[in-house]
């Protein structure tokens, strides 16, 4: 999928004899026996919509049954590109606002890429707070940044403490479109309400046999290094946090990752994957450059500082 400055997307119209036919579709194609994934986009690109790509990355690969007949759909990134999209088969294409996508124009077995295209660039994770309106604060000042997707991380508080503070804040965000991923060592139950998603440290998902929420949810965790990120890719996660990208308090030089290592561990798997770690707002697109579908922190979104 290739996504320009504008936040918008470029889509193509199917052909209406092929299958699902008059159906809006992101540009791709099959490879050829032997080729290289990498050189099949590009040559399809070339080949379609007289464009170069020169950098590109795996998303996830999904296999859906229709029943007519099963499609495998390796998805990836564009990242730097040159020339503009013209229909070189007589398709029509649009560059489409990433924000208007409607799953109920594209085939099924797209409703996962559009999904992973409405995921934001920024990801604010709560600092620990010891109080609602000290909470309150922060989750403002995220408001009025235009995130719309927030962990609350509050190690120092009970499940008993911490599910109604869940409920709190999820009903304070909701007003405004924002999701709360749930993030707490101990499981949610009844107590915690209605979740929008729920976010696994590293060392409760190397536990987990299968995804622990359903597939209307989120579902996401933190990762340090490739057994963990496969491990979140086995299950389904909808997107994984992979740290430390540049030095913080919490780990040592030995253990940072750099771009050029955030970007070859990225590479290895099939999710959205964000960056996290020693990041300034400004990095987001060296961020976009290495693979991450866009930044996350605790430091990096705190206003008034």
């Amino acid at each position: 999928m290739l996504v320009n400055a504008s936040n918008k997307v470029l889509v193509a119209r199917r052909h209406a004899h092929l299958h699902q036919g008059g159906l809006l579709e992101f540009p791709g194609g099959k490879l050829e026996e032997g080729e290289e994934r990498f050189a099949g986009l590009q040559r399809e690109f070339a080949e379609e919509l007289g464009m170069q790509i020169e950098a590109a990355y795996p998303i996830r690969q999904i296999t859906y049954h229709y029943t007519d007949k099963s499609v495998l759909l390796d998805v990836w990134s564009i990242t730097d590109f040159s020339g503009e999209p013209r229909g070189l088969e007589g398709q029509p294409v649009y560059w489409f606002p990433v924000d208007e996508l409607d799953a109920e124009n594209f085939p099924a077995a797209n409703k996962a890429i559009i999904d992973d295209l409405t995921l934001p660039d920024r990801l604010a994770i709560t600092p620990d707070c010891g109080t609602w309106p000290e909470l309150q604060a922060h989750l403002d000042g995220y408001l009025e940044q235009g995130i719309d997707l927030i962990q609350l991380r509050q190690k120092r508080v009970s499940a008993a403490e911490y599910q109604p503070l869940y409920r709190q804040t999820r009903s304070y965000c909701a007003a405004n479109g924002v999701r709360v991923m749930y993030s707490h060592e101990q499981m949610p139950d009844e107590g915690a309400g209605v979740i929008d998603g729920m976010h696994c440290s590293a060392g409760m998902l190397l536990e987990l046999s299968q995804r622990p929420i359903g597939q209307d949810q989120l579902f996401a965790a933190s990762c340090h290094g490739i057994d963990e990120l496969r491990k979140a890719e086995s299950l389904g996660a909808d997107y994984a946090m992979l740290s430390p990208v540049h030095k913080t308090k919490n780990y040592e030089p030995e253990h940072l990752l750099g771009w050029s290592g955030f970007e070859e561990l990225r590479g290895q798997v099939s999710l959205p994957v964000y960056a996290l770690g020693g990041l300034s707002i400004d990095d987001l697109q060296r961020a976009r450059k290495a693979g991450a579908q866009g930044l996350a922190g605790i430091r990096l979104f705190l206003t008034g500082e």
